[in-house]
């Protein structure tokens, strides 16, 4: 017999979503997303299933496919499937291949949702699901918001099991003959996660066996405890920051006198994307002298005599200009970039200079500025580096960086940080045939 009562109770509880909605179920084929599909044709729910095959596990991916299509037929629901190339995804992006299938996943789960109308998302994670999240959070570092697991609802993302153990799963499935498949990787202790589940936390039920029982208490407390802070920051809030024009300004002595001083500051400032580390050197700053800048993504926040001033950074569409032949492009911010063609494997060792293998390229090339999530394989490496890694590495600053033109291929892989280092992939070689020779100036000096 399965648990209706308590399903719809906690859905109810926990308002995940309203009777007459229509959701998405991510359904792998596993013992936790059968039952979840199983439990919401039981309560009479609406809903379709969702199937992702990464491709990475060969036949039994395949049959994982054919399984989960099965068992949308024998519920008598629609079925989505979707077949991702998730290694060269991970290779392209940088990204390890559970990343790298993670991304893949929420986004076609969020664009499957939206184009056919659906309410919500549910995914099929339990409480020793959400054990696993709050000590990788703990090993990783985190704060007060990573100390309570895994929701019940988070934005359009719903997880109706999360009242049960993966215990009370493995009984359920057994107890009730409900056909599932294994994923042979959920076996294996190369993953972080998996080393937690197969290896931490047996270690953990030898020393308290209600651990599961234990930790979602815990977990309450840690939802209190956020809620809590909260209200303590936003109180603050009200008190010592003053809208002046379309900036906001914050008591300087105000913020002096936080006590505890971080980690109210941080709390404070997080609407407005500033980094822990940028607290700390805001922190650090109010003392010195005034007029000192940091800068999130989306803001600046400046230190006055006797205030800070947070203001919204200017939106402007990405310059973007592209290069079809020899000749040359004008930037902004008096960047010239221009390209020649030679015969001739010679070579000038100079920073404003790049040397490419013609053959490589793709036209039109683009010359752009940075974007967030630009990655390249700076030349003498083999692995992929963010580009604002590698500024933070040059010790450039936010204003800087955002003003270093990117040479772009054709097929969208960066070839050159103007001025800085080209990557690896389009170097000369011994196969060059033809050299095409990049240079930056400036006419600003």
């Amino acid at each position: 017999m399965l648990p209706l009562q308590e399903f719809v109770r906690f859905i109810e509880e926990n308002k995940l979503f309203a009777p007459q909605d229509h959701l998405l179920l991510a359904v792998s084929g596993g013992k936790d997303s059968v039952l979840m599909a199983q439990l919401f044709k039981l309560a009479g729910y609406r809903f379709s299933i969702a199937h992702c095959n990464f491709n990475l596990r060969g036949d039994e991916a395949q049959r994982d496919e054919m399984f989960v299509k099965l068992l949308a037929s024998n519920l008598q629901v629609p079925f989505h499937v979707m077949h991702f190339d998730t290694k060269s995804f991970a290779d392209e992006n940088g990204l390890s291949t559970q990343m790298a299938a993670r991304e893949l996943r929420y986004a076609w789960f969020e664009e499957t949702r939206s184009m056919h109308g659906y309410q919500y998302i549910a995914l099929a994670q339990h409480q020793n699901d959400s054990i696993e999240t709050l000590l990788l959070n703990l090993v990783r570092g985190t704060g007060i918001s990573g100390m309570h697991g895994i929701l019940p609802k988070r934005g359009l993302l719903v997880r109706p099991l999360l009242f049960l153990t993966r215990q009370q799963i493995d009984d359920l499935v057994g107890q009730n003959n409900i056909d599932y498949v294994e994923d042979s990787s959920n076996l294996t202790h190369k993953y972080a996660r998996n080393k937690i589940r197969l290896e931490i936390i047996p270690r953990l039920k030898e020393i308290n066996p209600n651990l599961e029982a234990t930790f979602a208490e815990n977990i309450k407390r840690f939802v209190e405890t956020e809620a809590l802070l909260q209200e303590v920051v936003e109180n603050i809030r009200a008190k010592i920051f003053k809208w002046v024009d379309t900036d906001l300004q914050i008591d300087k002595v105000a913020i002096k006198d936080l006590k505890p001083q971080k980690l109210l500051c941080f709390e404070l400032l997080k609407p407005y994307s500033f980094t822990d580390k940028v607290v700390d050197e805001i922190l650090s700053a109010l003392g010195k002298q005034s007029g000192t800048s940091f800068y999130s993504h989306s803001h600046r926040l400046t230190i006055d005599r006797n205030r800070l001033i947070i203001s919204s950074l200017p939106f402007k569409e990405p310059e973007i200009s592209e290069l079809h032949k020899e000749g040359e492009v004008q930037l902004a911010y008096g960047h010239k970039v221009s390209m020649h063609f030679s015969n001739t494997l010679s070579f000038i060792g100079a920073g404003h200079l790049a040397y490419v293998d013609e053959a490589k390229l793709i036209f039109p090339l683009v010359i752009r500025f940075w974007q967030d999530g630009d990655r390249f394989k700076p030349l003498g490496m083999n692995c992929f580096k963010k580009v604002s890694d590698f500024f933070i590495d040059q010790k450039i600053p936010l204003p800087q960086k955002q003003r270093i033109p990117i040479l772009v291929n054709g097929n969208g892989e960066i070839i050159w940080i103007a001025g800085l280092r080209q990557d690896e992939r389009y170097k000369v070689g011994a196969t060059t045939k033809k050299v095409a020779i990049f240079e930056l100036s400036n006419h600003h000096g």
